[in-house]
């Protein structure tokens, strides 16, 4: 698989499918998706920035850089301290990616040891890349292996983890996953709980090393391969993989994790806590589907950027949060309202708009 990150810096198990998927406009794929057909068998247009968005993407870094960097820091130690310097780290591409070649250049950096790292695809009630998590498993044993994302939202991405792994064939293999920010309570394996701006989930394959979400569909994607993705070589000039890399990274020499605060026993309130709140917002709204509301930073973004977005949800207590202002810029670029609703584990919410009002 194509993409712009260096090998030593992560191995992509994917299928290259460049030129053999056509993406489609936000409003197609949306009538699709919610006409029946899987996300994951189609690819969204790539959303182009306006100069406006990318100089907030970049103050971001000025802002927030630090605070990143410190919750990587604390998750980095978490994973050396759990599970040891032969740790092989599998990020689930493409949002965990960035995060996975990031960890592997701190844990260099601070222990001196050069971990692998490989990334694979797991795709919502499809599952997990069975052939490329074999492939993993034919050369590293199970209990080694350490999943890896970017953050969690409302958990659904663990829960299928979970589920996919409940199999002899993957015995020894941990379902944990270890996330930069986790607001929903799901997991201890976390830099942070606090829903922190991720300046990676602002943009798309950019800050991915140029490749799609990936993709399963089975006219292209076999019995026998990886599941696929696109790489977006065109798109070259704009690529900010290794700027986001690099700004995180200048961080490393000062961040510490004594700012971070730290799981007691029962700081995690139990699996169900983010889940809690989408019910509750799913009753406040009416809304009977749960997968058309993406809690957190990173997943109303996402809506902002792939889907057909109803209305953003912003806690009253972050309306003028600096975390918060690509998110208040890109809906207003998609003439999608901002409403102000209590929330107790997010500090926003998007929800995705109903194909009878699309």
């Amino acid at each position: 698989m194509n993409s712009s990150y260096k090998n030593d810096d992560v191995i992509f198990l994917l299928k290259d499918v460049t030129g053999r998927v056509k993406p489609l406009p936000s409003v197609e794929r949306e009538k699709l998706i919610q006409s029946g057909m899987h996300y994951s068998e189609m690819l969204p247009i790539e959303y182009i920035p306006t100069d406006e968005y990318m100089e907030i993407y970049f103050d971001s870094f000025k802002v927030f850089g630090q605070k990143m960097a410190d919750a990587l820091a604390s998750l980095a130690d978490k994973v050396i301290e759990k599970r040891g310097k032969n740790v092989v780290l599998v990020s689930l591409a493409r949002a965990g990616t960035p995060i996975g070649v990031l960890l592997k250049r701190y844990i260099k950096w601070k222990y001196e040891t050069d971990v692998l790292h490989y990334s694979i695809s797991i795709i919502r009630d499809r599952g997990i890349d069975d052939n490329a998590l074999k492939y993993i498993l034919r050369r590293h044993a199970p209990e080694k292996l350490l999943f890896v994302d970017g953050w969690i939202g409302k958990g659904a991405i663990l829960n299928e983890l979970k589920k996919d792994l409940d199999n002899e064939a993957y015995t020894g293999i941990s379902p944990d996953i270890a996330v930069v920010s986790d607001p929903a309570y799901v997991t201890r394996l976390c830099g942070t709980h606090e829903d922190i701006l991720i300046p990676s989930s602002c943009l798309n394959c950019t800050v991915s090393g140029l490749i799609s979400r990936t993709f399963l569909r089975d006219d292209i994607i076999k019995c026998d391969d990886f599941h696929g993705a696109v790489y977006y070589g065109e798109l070259k000039d704009n690529d900010l993989s290794y700027g986001f890399i690099e700004e995180v990274e200048k961080h490393f020499d000062i961040s510490g994790t004594d700012n971070i605060p730290q799981d007691s026993d029962d700081t995690i309130p139990g699996l169900n806590c983010g889940m809690n709140e989408v019910l509750e917002i799913a009753r406040h709204f009416n809304i009977p589907d749960i997968n058309f509301i993406k809690p957190g930073i990173g997943e109303t973004t996402r809506v902002l950027l792939r889907r057909i977005p109803w209305k953003i949800l912003v806690d009253p207590s972050y309306k003028d949060d600096m975390t918060l202002r690509h998110i208040i810029r890109l809906a207003h670029e998609k003439n999608t309202g901002v409403q102000f609703y209590s929330l107790k584990n997010y500090k926003c919410c998007g929800i995705i708009k109903k194909l009878a009002d699309i």
